[in-house]
Order: structure tokens, then C-alpha cells, then sequence
């Protein structure tokens, strides 16, 4: 005898949902959405049935407390069309508010939950829909009363749609006690949405999945956002189900000296940490390697936190550093991050996005974050930053991506403190100092680590100007370079020869 197959999946319409859900929602059973008032309930809801809609399934929505033209306005600003859905409105009508309809001497509880349930089972019988949705599970508790009548009741609506091959969507905003928590033993899968309210900056919303029986779903929060089309989830990255096989190779600078540093440049698949104060030239090198992978034909990210993109157009102008083609072609994209606005969780989406190639864009192989403390420091409220960009940095890795990041630490000179030490985490660590020497404030670069091969152990001097960035031969007259204070000893014929006149 063939086994019973069990019926698909069911697409939510949320593309971030499906991913977590491995899916959608195992057909023909009835699932709790839960959350407090605000968190996304209806628009998950709406974009449930309106998947249903697209694919030409009879989609019921049943409403105990939002009436239909409630519903209509927030299907407007989502710029969705309803008119493929069925509404059916269960609530108080303008009788049930008059002295008559109060003043009985029977429990009108007892009717109105009677009456309830008999208008729910005609509509779905007249509608016979795939997709049904109950908002909300708050109503039905209070016309119950007591949490057992309120208990057998869904009991026995679960027992009675699922004789009709329809998969339910419960919406309940945790507006009822502590122990109407026993539904969750009923649902064939429960899912939390929270809304979290920072100190300073946007709110954020998160869901969880509590359970979902029979499916290996992807556990823990996850970001989402609610925006004009509806919920934006996106899923907490696994770095272990991401990976691709890519080629050795090195990206250069296009700078002789810097590459001869790193001995040939950065490899594919590493990340690389640019550590120094403000103002020795890290952004500037991050471009350099950006322009040299643009260059030869790969895309570029630059995820920029510390300055605006009109800052970094005249910068790179002034360096006669050509971004502008570049940008204007898409092989060279520069975003800028508002980190009040975003979530942890949405900007390891969008980098994953750029490196899978969203939307039929070019897939991204040099990734740029600067700064991670523009990324670290506006998001203090978030727990387990590091070892989210730990995860996120082997998800790159594991792709072929080149990462750079920059880390400017505090202070000019002396003893330099990291707002986070990230230093374990990179492949390579290229380290900036300022440096005097003979009354002129100079910078020194040198390259401290390098994970997959070898490289320099020299210090060379680093000169920024309107001609360009030039690295110098290796000083060997260098004395307390880790110290933060170093000193140069050495010739001064050994140092970048400045014309201080244009000449």
C-alpha cells in the first residue's frame, strides 16, 4: 500500500518567512500568529491570503474586531487590491449596543459564542476556502469567558476545519491571561512576533519561531520590518549553509609598495582589519582596493557609517581616485547606513544580498565596512554584535568574498584602545600610525598579520595628498611603532621627499 504523501508547503508570501519556515506553512492545520498590538499580526495575515489569492485558492478573513474598512485601509497604504479576498465581519453591530439587547436575564455570553461559532462555520462553508485567517483569538476569549469554554471552543473549530482542507491562521495579541498559553499545545506551529522599543533610534521588531511540528525550521529571532509591500523578514544567517567553491587568488591595491607589503595583496575569501587612528588614510586604502576590483572586473559594496556619500564623491575627486564611472555603471556601489534606522539583522541581509547577487544585480566579491565602530557604537542595545559579525564575516569567507573593515581607535597618539577587540576575527590586520619627524606629523603603515601566507614585517611611511597616496621603502630607523608613539631615528633622505610649493 502507497503511503499518504503529506500535502506542500504553503508560500506565506513573505520570501524572509518561507526561508525560515523551510517553505511555508505545512498545509491543512492551524497555526497561532501572537503578538502584542502594533507588531504585524494583520499584514502578515493579508499577505498570507493574498499569496493564496495569486495563486487562485479561495481565501476566507474572518474579523471578531476590525471592521472590513479597517482592513481595507491597511491593505491601501500596502497598495495591495482585496477585491480577490473574502471578508467576512463578525462583530458587535450598532443593536447589540442598545438598552434592550443589554438588560436579559440569561448569560449572553452563552449566545453570543454560539452565535459566533454558527456564523464562522456558514461563511466557511459558503466560501470553502484553502486559506483562512481569524483575527483575533482576544474576542473569542473574552465572549468565552472562562479559559476552558475558551479552550473547547477552539478545540472544537480546529476539529471542524480540519475536515475541510483548510490551512488557518490564528492572530491572538496576548491580550488575555497567563495561562491561555495552553493554546500553543494546540497549534500545529506558533509564531512571536515582538516589537522592542531602543532608547534612542527606530523600533525593532523581531519573530521567533516557537514551534512547527514535523519541520526542521532555522530557530532563534529574527529581524523584520514592516514597510510599504508588507513585512520584510529576514532570516538570522547560518554561515554553514552558505558556501561556494571559488578560485585562489589575490586582490592587489595597484599600489607596488602596499602589495608588496601584503606580498602580493589580499586573498580571496579573508577578511581585513585596518586598525588605526583618525585620519591615516583607511578609508582611502579601502577605496584603493575597491577601484583595484572594480577594475578588473569585479563589483564592489562599500557600506559606509562614519561619512556621506557626497563626503566620499569629493574626497576620492580631490585624490584622483575615479569613482565616479564606476558608481554611475553599478560595478562600484557606495550605501550609506543610518544604524538608528536599521537592525543588526537587516544589515547582515543586505550584505548577503549584495554577495548573492539581489534583484539580478552583479554578485559582490570585495565587501567594505567602514567603520565597524560607526556599526558597533549606534547599535549598543543589541546583544551578541561580535559574534553576529563573526558569523557574518564567515558567511564572506565562505563565499570568496574580499572584506575589509576599518576600526578607528581612540586617541592620536600614545596608549590606542579599540571600542571592540575584532583583531581574532580578521585574516589580516594592516596597522596606521602617525609618526614626527623633524617637526612634520607623518603616517606609518605596516602589516601585522596575515593569516594565509606570509608578508612584510617593515614599516613603511604613508603620504596622502592631492597627487595621490604613495608608499614608501621600507624604514628601517622605526623605534616604538606598537607603542602608539613612534619614533623615527633613521636619515631623513629615508623618508617621502614632500614639495611643500607644487613644483
Amino acid at each position: 500500500m502507497t503511503p499518504e504523501l503529506d500535502p506542500p508547503a504553503l508560500a506565506t508570501g513573505i520570501p524572509g518567512l518561507n526561508d525560515i519556515l523551510r517553505g511555508g506553512f505545512p498545509a491543512d492545520c492551524v497555526y497561532m500568529v501572537a503578538g502584542t498590538p502594533g507588531t504585524g499580526k494583520t499584514t502578515l495575515a493579508l499577505q498570507f491570503l493574498l499569496e493564496g489569492v495569486k495563486k487562485g485558492e479561495s481565501c476566507l478573513y474572518i474579523t471578531l474586531s476590525e471592521t472590513r474598512r479597517e482592513i481595507e485601509k491597511v491593505a491601501r497604504s500596502h497598495g495591495w487590491d482585496l477585491s480577490g479576498l473574502n471578508i467576512c465581519e463578525l462583530i458587535p453591530t450598532e443593536g447589540n449596543l442598545s438598552i434592550d439587547a443589554q438588560l436579559t436575564v440569561f448569560n449572553p455570553s452563552e449566545f453570543e459564542l454560539g452565535e459566533t461559532t454558527e456564523a464562522m462555520i456558514a461563511e466557511v462553508k459558503r466560501c470553502s476556502p484553502k486559506r483562512l485567517v481569524l483575527d483575533s483569538l482576544s474576542e473569542l476569549r473574552l465572549v468565552a469567558q472562562n479559559s476552558l469554554r475558551y479552550r473547547r471552543q477552539i478545540l472544537a473549530i480546529k476539529q471542524y476545519l480540519a475536515s475541510r482542507d483548510c490551512t488557518v491562521l490564528m492572530l491572538d495579541d496576548c491580550t488575555g491571561s497567563a495561562t491561555d498559553d495552553q493554546l500553543e499545545s494546540i497549534a500545529h506551529g506558533v509564531i512571536n512576533l515582538e516589537h522592542l522599543a531602543n532608547q534612542y533610534g527606530a523600533e525593532r521588531r523581531r519573530l521567533r519561531v516557537v514551534k512547527l511540528r514535523g519541520v526542521s525550521f532555522r530557530g532563534g529571532y529574527h529581524d523584520f520590518t514592516i514597510r510599504k509591500g508588507g513585512l520584510d523578514v529576514f532570516p538570522r544567517l547560518v554561515a554553514a549553509e552558505h558556501h561556494i567553491e571559488f578560485d585562489d587568488q589575490d586582490l592587489p591595491s595597484e599600489i607596488p609598495a602596499l602589495d608588496a607589503l601584503l606580498c602580493g595583496g589580499l586573498p580571496a575569501g579573508t577578511s581585513t582589519l585596518m586598525l588605526g587612528p583618525a585620519g591615516t588614510g583607511k578609508s582611502t586604502i579601502a577605496t584603493k582596493f575597491a577601484m583595484a576590483a572594480v577594475e578588473r572586473g569585479d563589483r564592489a559594496v562599500m557600506f559606509v557609517f562614519d561619512e556621506n556619500i557626497g563626503t566620499f564623491r569629493l574626497r576620492s575627486r580631490k585624490l584622483d581616485i575615479g569613482v565616479e564611472p564606476f558608481m554611475a555603471s553599478g560595478m562600484l556601489s557606495v550605501q550609506q547606513i543610518d544604524p538608528a534606522e536599521l537592525s543588526s539583522g537587516e544589515f547582515c541581509t543586505i550584505v548577503r544580498r549584495a554577495v548573492e547577487g539581489h534583484n539580478g544585480s552583479v554578485p559582490a566579491k570585495v565587501i567594505i565596512i567602514d567603520s565597524l565602530n560607526g556599526y558597533l557604537n549606534a547599535m549598543p542595545e543589541e546583544k551578541f554584535l561580535t559574534a553576529q559579525l563573526h558569523e557574518l564575516l564567515s558567511f564572506l569567507g565562505q563565499n570568496g568574498v574580499v572584506t575589509i573593515m576599518t576600526v578607528t581607535q581612540a586617541g592620536m597618539i600614545g596608549a590606542m584602545h579599540s571600542p571592540v577587540d575584532t583583531t581574532y576575527l580578521a585574516d589580516n590586520v594592516i596597522l596606521f600610525r602617525f609618526f614626527e619627524s623633524r617637526g612634520e606629523v607623518r603616517r606609518a603603515i605596516s602589516v601585522v598579520k596575515k593569516r594565509s601566507g606570509k608578508h612584510e614585517l617593515t614599516i613603511r611611511e604613508l603620504e596622502i595628498n592631492d597627487r595621490g597616496i604613495q608608499i614608501g621603502e621600507p624604514l628601517t630607523g622605526f623605534q616604538g611603532i606598537l607603542t602608539g608613539v613612534p619614533t623615527f631615528l633613521g636619515k631623513p633622505s629615508d623618508l617621502i621627499k614632500q614639495d611643500r610649493h607644487g613644483e
